[in-house]
């Protein structure tokens, strides 16, 4: 239970000590600053502490805000300072050397805010929340006082708790036909106890129903379908609301809200893909297709961002107009839709599902991705190449993460890392581009069965080493991962529909599935700071080019029956080795106490 330590003089009348028992607070009072120092020491090194001053006059939001965030060693606001246990150590020190200074044992002054004025001095990296309107003072003379109280009755706690739950950028579907209900649905779930987490998985349950909905392949069932994914898209958005509502932020949380969001995504593609084929429709290349497109589109994103994560001296003309452009109401969310996030994305999706066919579905969601992603790839390839920014080691690192290079690319880097080093820095980007290009072409040119796809796929890995033997720090080296992602998903769709066999794209599309929830696993694990997967588990899977030659090795050497049946046992291992290894990777880290996490990143 986290300890609240109140100083300075009691107030009658105070509801601090109320409000703090409200938060879950157990309570003790300093004297002076040397018994405030003794009962810091007291409180079990596990467990979050707060300083808070008796004096203090607020909303109860803003002490919410200020000491309950779990995302935070160290938070304060005027009047309440708080560390969790990775910041015990610094708010330890801050207190002794307050006390050894001679602050006094009366504390006129605040200990609450010298204490996190001497935090700031440190360097020690404490939260401050915006508190917008929400009041957090200590009044120094009952005129004051009065004022603040006044100032506390004239704001709405709650309303400003709630408008606060929604995320601060959204899309147009979300922002005007979900969250103006949704943020109610998270406020009564927050009194009833339930966790993000609960709620997060009631929205893929939902959407898993959804999926078998439209797998029935009948117009009742395509409608339910589009109802049902809609629904699980309003909790997808409760969730996130209840989080930041009621300040449940986890590391599982955060991993089980972005891993479900794919899966609920590609298992309704899935569902729309066997609901066709009832009716008779084969649209198995259009799911895989639509996954595909999809995967490289996020991947662009995060290996955009990745790479400028911690850029110096980022400046663009074309950056500099974007920022200009949002000045003008209406470009913004216009901006906002034509790049189809996740609630632009799926209305359209459960619209077009109950409306029309499964075939007509994906051919709108696959030129409604491709023009989002050409769009927002066409500005950021700019915006790298106007830019003056220089990059650091950790994004050199990242994307070298985000490659998820096997054994023969990373040996084929060593090898060619002193001849890399002469060549133009537009070369990891170019050559991992014709390296894409020539294997997926190849597969797509040539009969199913032959070796030149093999050759192909062994080019690819020398240029693959190529493109990584050296930091990728130049303007457009983020443009790797996607291309190794392009040709990696491409020629495993392009083989299996070469192959003509029944269940041989149904096969390719659980592989696909397999393996890009790897690479999702290694972006989620690189944001939240936990480094990428381990050394072992790249190696075991094959890196992207060990599993692109090995599928065309068994193009090249099995039937297409044999081919099918190949591909299935390849999905079914690459699955269960990168779900194990990321479920106890996340379970793990939150029985651990990692650091909490929330994203509040691009709208997917």
């Amino acid at each position: 239970m986290p300890t609240a330590i109140l100083t300075g003089p009691p107030v009658p009348g105070s509801s601090i000590e109320a409000d703090l028992r409200s938060l879950g607070f157990d309570l003790r009072t300093a004297a002076d600053a040397a018994e405030a120092e003794t009962l810091l020491a007291e409180v079990p090194g596990d467990e979050r502490v707060a300083l808070v001053d008796a004096r203090f006059v607020g909303h109860v939001h803003a002490l919410r805000l200020g000491l309950t965030d779990p995302r935070f060693p160290l938070a304060g606001i005027p009047g309440a300072v708080t560390a969790q246990p990775a910041g015990r150590q610094a708010l330890t020190r801050a207190m002794a050397r307050e006390n050894s200074a001679g602050g006094g044992t009366t504390m006129v002054d605040s200990l609450a805010d010298r204490i996190l004025t001497a935090l700031d001095a440190d360097g020690t990296g404490v939260h401050h929340p915006e508190l917008g309107s929400l009041v957090a003072a200590v009044p120094a003379d009952p005129q004051a006082r009065n004022e603040a109280r006044q100032a506390v009755a004239d704001v709405d706690d709650e309303a400003v708790r709630l408008k606060s739950a929604v995320k601060a950028r959204d899309g147009f579907f979300t922002t005007y036909c979900i969250s103006p209900y949704s943020r109610y649905i998270a406020r009564w779930c927050a009194r009833r106890g339930l966790t993000p987490n609960q709620v997060t998985t009631a929205s893929l349950i939902t959407a898993l129903i959804a999926a078998a909905c439209a797998a029935t392949g009948t117009r009742g069932g395509f409608v339910a379908a589009g109802v049902l994914l809609i629904a699980s898209f309003v909790l997808d958005c409760t969730d996130g609301q209840l989080a930041r509502y009621s300040l449940q932020y986890s590391t599982l949380g955060a991993w089980l809200d972005a891993t479900f969001d794919r899966a609920k995504e590609y298992a309704y593609y899935a569902g729309l893909a066997l609901g066709a084929a009832r009716g008779g429709d084969d649209v198995w290349a259009l799911a895989l297709g639509a996954m595909v497109l999809q995967t490289c589109r996020h991947v662009v994103d995060f290996s955009f961002n990745e790479a400028n994560h911690d850029a110096t001296a980022n400046t663009s003309p074309t950056a500099a107009l974007s920022d200009k452009l949002d000045s003008v109401g209406w470009t913004v969310w216009v901006r906002r839709m034509i790049v189809l996030p996740i609630g632009e994305r799926w209305a359209m999706i459960a619209v077009l599902t109950a409306v029309t066919t499964p075939r007509i579905t994906f051919y709108a969601l696959l030129v409604g991705c491709a023009f989002a992603a050409t769009y927002t790839t066409a500005g950021r390839v700019l915006r790298s190449l106007t830019r003056k920014a220089r990059r650091t080691d950790r994004a050199a690192g990242a994307l070298a993460d985000l490659a998820d290079s096997g054994p023969l690319a990373q040996g084929l880097a060593g090898a060619l890392r002193k001849p890399a080093r002469g060549l133009p820095g537009f070369t990891a980007p170019a050559v991992a581009l014709l390296g894409a290009l020539a294997v997926v072409l190849t597969a797509a040119l040539t009969d199913f069965g032959g070796p030149w796809p093999v050759v192909a796929a062994l080019g690819y890995a020398l240029t693959s080493g190529l493109a990584v033997a050296r930091p990728l720090k130049g303007a457009l080296d983020w443009l790797v991962p996607p291309f190794l992602r392009a040709a990696e998903y491409g020629t495993v769709l392009v083989l299996a529909a070469k192959a003509d066999v029944s269940g041989a794209l149904p096969a390719a599309f659980g592989l696909v599935a397999a393996v890009a929830y790897h690479h999702y696993d290694t972006v989620y694990r690189i944001r939240g700071d936990a480094g990428a997967p381990p050394a072992w588990l790249v190696r075991s899977t094959g890196g992207h080019e060990g599993r692109t030659l090995l599928v065309t090795v068994l193009a090249a050497l099995l039937t297409a029956s044999q081919f099918k049946v190949a591909l299935t046992a390849l999905a079914v291992a690459v699955a269960l080795v990168v779900l194990v290894e990321s479920i106890r990777f996340w379970v793990g880290a939150h029985q651990g106490g990692a650091p909490a996490v929330h994203d509040e990143g691009e709208t997917a």
